[in-house]
């Protein structure tokens, strides 16, 4: 394992692998395939990467996230090493000059998102790939009852065809038991597979659960509480800006932060917040995949997720630099109803999926027996007022759609801006010397770009903001001028929400929807749903050790550190304390009721902490009662305690 350790050393700047990621480089060296389930933080992307660069040939990389797949490409060439991608939103041209360069350039990795895979002009070019190593990421979409399915994943099996000898490695952050196993099913694990899965144990980080009925104070409190960076969930978009208004009216430098906003505006505000800049980032859950910051100091969500896959994962990008940090959830009473109703609300019957379904194709205006592979540009709201739909429901019957292989459905495509000149040379020539301000822009054009005089050529604003040495949005205003006035045609980025017709439009009879799938797939929802219930109702076990067990980490232990470890530990109850506080309750409120407050203070050499739970058992038992004013009275004319009370 020397040159593995040289390579780590020389491409990535470590001197040593975190644990179980040499064991995962060693399978994969001797052709075995492989499942890495590393908890968020532990250095997936290393263990598909030190391989390949340990010899010949090209590692393919399935990856659902484009902006994580062009973060890693970017990060990959800042290190000297050649990688490419494809994705959605590429022309042809594009896509078959990237093919081309994977297959005779000197690159090492080419990334794909999953819906590539069954083109067919990737795969005309397959054949021709000297793959070494298929590497598949976020590898618990491949499962239908995980918690983020999706269908093109199920396309990896067939590329293994192709390559028959060439190991497989899945890689996920979090899957349960049930979904490992379905993941080396549907991936076509060969014999002798190998399995990892490191611990789930985050010793700095503490996780707490807090049940309040107004959360702006406590969340107000929190940030107060704990210095540093922070990072605030929420699950709309509109609570986002709202908390993040509320944040800076107290003095706190935060911004907010969703899929809605122009890719533009998303990237300056996400760097801000890696450097610092802005101190607290309020998001949606858009946000935080494939960003690498180790000093993230607490974690709120201000609002209950639906599964603790997602959690885990958003929780554990605090502290990630080992220093103690905070994942703190809120919720209150409806929340949790709300969450029991959410099972119908997020799959939708058969009848509701044709209802949207068939409004879709009339809104998109799709010919009969046409779309199959066309994009089109969607605005759900506008689609919803139009044809007086909920927008909940629009949501979960094209993730239904989605689900079914009929369409696919993303809120950000990332179809890259492309420009071409309209007119002669002479004409620019011309148009320059009438217009002297435009001059550095459109030398910077021809000198970045060969061939954009006759061909259309993707740009990148930013990075050309940044070579002519002009604030992007000038750059934006002059391009658009140019355009409008005929010298270029120019066509930004394009990052609204896209559907893509997998198939062409059929009669909304003659769609075909697996129930007994759907329905399988709703209770597997429900069981998530269960999960996240019983970890916010916890009050006493290790919430750590509940989220590793989850995740079938049966090797977990106390943390010590959570919310339930600290108040067990502070409030460690023995049979005498219990019993003389017992009988000072008793006492206390033998003649009159007394306020909770005041019983608190006559008790004041005890733990609060204990003091509760000996008025709860005795409540249980029906010794006591509470007054809906907070009083507390007796209830019995014996007072002796008959049943044992918590050791």
């Amino acid at each position: 394992m020397s040159d593995v350790k040289e390579i780590l050393q020389k491409y990535w700047g470590h001197k040593k692998f975190r644990s179980f990621q040499e064991d995962i480089i060693t399978s994969v060296l001797q052709n075995k395939d492989t499942l890495a389930i590393l908890p968020t933080g532990g250095g997936k992307s290393v263990c598909f990467q030190v391989p390949t660069m340990s010899r010949e040939g090209i590692c393919l990389v399935v990856s659902p996230l484009i902006a994580l797949m062009k973060d890693q490409v970017a990060n990959l060439k800042k290190s000297g090493i050649p990688a490419l991608s494809i994705y959605s939103g590429m022309s042809f041209t594009e896509v078959k000059r990237t093919l081309e360069n994977a297959i005779h350039g000197n690159y090492k990795f080419l990334y794909v998102s999953p819906e590539r895979l069954e083109s067919s002009l990737f795969l005309e070019y397959l054949p021709s790939l000297p793959i070494t190593l298929i590497a598949v990421d976020e590898a618990h979409c491949v499962s239908q009852w995980g918690y983020d399915f999706r269908p093109p994943y199920l396309k990896v099996a067939a590329i293994r065809e192709y390559f028959p000898d060439i190991p497989v490695l899945a890689l996920t952050a979090s899957a349960t038991k049930e979904v490992q196993d379905d993941i080396i099913e549907k991936l076509e694990f060969r014999s002798g597979y190998k399995r990892y899965q490191k611990s789930f144990e985050r010793p700095n980080l503490s996780y707490s659960v807090f049940n309040v009925q107004a959360k702006q104070p406590k969340l107000l409190e929190i940030i107060k509480n704990v210095p540093g960076s922070a990072i605030v969930y929420c699950r709309s978009r509109k609570r986002t800006q709202e908390l993040a208004e509320l944040l800076k009216l107290k003095g706190y430098s935060a911004d907010h932060y969703h899929a809605g906003l122009a890719g533009h505006i998303r990237n300056a505000k996400q760097e801000d917040w890696v450097n610092n800049k802005t101190r607290i980032i309020v998001c949606t859950n858009a946000f935080g995949m494939g960003i690498d910051k180790p000093d993230v100091r607490l974690v709120v969500h201000y609002d209950v997720p639906d599964a603790l896959e997602y959690y885990y994962q958003e929780a554990g990008r605090a502290g990630r630099d080992e220093k103690k940090a905070f994942a703190v959830l809120l919720y209150n009473e409806p929340d949790i109803i709300k969450l029991k109703e959410q099972a119908n609300e997020r799959y939708p019957s058969v009848e509701e999926v044709k209802k949207v379904y068939r409004a879709l194709v009339n809104y998109l205006q799709v010919p009969s027996d046409s779309g199959e592979g066309i994009y089109y540009d969607f605005d759900i709201i506008d689609f919803a007022e139009k044809f007086k739909l909920n927008a909940y429901s629009i949501t979960y019957s094209l993730k239904t759609l989605e689900q079914e292989d009929i369409i696919s459905f993303t809120e950000q495509v990332f179809i890259p801006a492309s420009i071409v000149f309209t007119v002669t040379r002479d004409e620019l020539e011309q148009f320059q010397a009438n217009y002297p301000q435009f001059e550095v822009l459109i030398k910077g054009l021809l000198r970045s770009y060969g061939g954009i005089i006759d061909y259309p050529s993707s740009i990148n604003e930013s990075h050309f903001a940044n070579f002519i040495k002009k604030d992007l949005q000038s750059v934006f205003t002059d391009l658009a001028y140019l355009d409008k006035v005929g010298i270029i045609n120019y066509l930004p980025q394009k990052d609204k929400p896209q559907i893509e017709f997998l198939h062409n439009r059929v009669k909304v009879d003659d769609l075909w929807l697996n129930e007994a799938t759907m329905q399988k797939r709703k209770m597997a929802y429900v069981t998530r749903l269960g999960a996240v219930t019983s970890y916010i109702n916890e009050k006493h076990a290790c919430r750590s050790k509940m989220i590793g067990s989850y995740f079938n980490d049966k090797e977990i232990k106390d943390c010590g550190v959570c919310d339930n470890c600290i108040n067990r530990n502070d409030g460690q109850l023995s049979r005498v304390e219990f019993d003389t506080i017992s009988a000072k309750i008793l006492e206390s409120i033998a003649e009159t009721p007394v306020e909770s407050g005041v019983l608190l203070k006559k008790l004041n050499n005890y733990n609060n902490s204990n003091v509760w739970k000996v008025i709860e058992y005795l409540q249980e038992e029906k010794k006591i009662r509470i007054t809906s004013d907070g009083l507390i009275t007796n209830t019995l004319a014996d007072f002796t305690t008959k049943k044992k009370g918590p050791r």
